[in-house]
């Protein structure tokens, strides 16, 4: 498979800017609002636990956005360029589909990154105005592994945006997001349930899915509890092999078809 890095690097820098300016910083309008909101009201529902609330609020709120956006936009990367037909422009260039799919992925992971950098500055800022006190390192820790997941997540989304329709690919993407945070606990499920038929099943279903679990270290970083560093590396190395898996089969799929 013969990939150009240039002609990469100029496809993911277009589809960066594309998405850009696509009202991605509405999201970021939006995160402000839903801060300054929790800062303003929650102190005055809880009173023991307000702090570990906002901490954990924040960071939740960092991951629910930034996975609407790499699963909304992801879907479309591909399968948007199949529907207006201007695919049909780009393939006959010296242009492989491969290098398509690579330039896309980094474009809208390019834009993930400024995002979520711009909402943890955002929400580090308001909690410090605020007199909050959170372990720094344990928080950073936790969105470079959000970024892990967001690129597995963004790999999903194109890899169903390449041969199904942009609504199925979009729903699809959610259930691998919604079942892939939940995975591990359906094997704990299905021990419990001490049937065999619904414990394989539960298996399967962890095995072929991608964990994602592994990469929600929120709450491990509210109380400044993270793994140890072999299982950190593990988890790395998870999340960076399973989105290289999913974009050979995304260009395996999309190579397959005829325009």
């Amino acid at each position: 498979m013969d990939i150009n890095i240039l002609r990469v690097w100029s496809i993911a820098k277009n589809g960066f800017r594309e998405v850009i300016r696509d009202r991605i910083l509405y999201f970021i309008g939006f995160f402000v609002l839903l801060q300054l909101f929790a800062l303003r009201f929650l102190p005055e529902i809880s009173v023991s636990t307000q702090d570990k609330i906002l901490l954990d609020l924040g960071l939740g709120a960092i991951e629910i956005l930034a996975a609407i956006v790499a699963i909304f936009v992801g879907t479309g990367l591909i399968n948007k360029e199949i529907e207006k037909r201007t695919v049909l422009v780009l393939i006959p260039k010296p242009i492989s589909r491969a290098e398509l799919i690579i330039g896309k992925h980094l474009g809208l992971s390019a834009v993930l990154v400024v995002m979520v950098a711009l909402m943890s500055a955002i929400y580090l800022v308001l909690l410090s105005w605020s007199g909050i006190s959170y372990p720094l390192n344990s928080i950073l820790i936790s969105l470079v592994y959000l970024l892990i997941e967001l690129a597995l997540l963004i790999a999903v989304a194109i890899l169903f945006g390449v041969f199904t329709s942009s609504i199925l690919a979009t729903l699809l993407s959610f259930g691998i997001y919604l079942m892939g945070n939940a995975s591990s606990e359906l094997v704990k499920l299905g021990k419990i349930a001490k049937n065999e038929s619904v414990e394989f099943l539960a298996q399967v279903i962890y095995l072929v899915l991608p964990d994602l679990s592994r990469f929600n270290l929120k709450n491990d970083a509210v109380y400044a509890s993270l793994p140890d560093l072999s299982q950190l590396l593990g988890n790395a190395f998870y999340g960076l092999l399973y989105t290289a898996l999913l974009l050979t089969i995304s260009i395996a799929v999309f190579s397959r078809r005829e325009f």
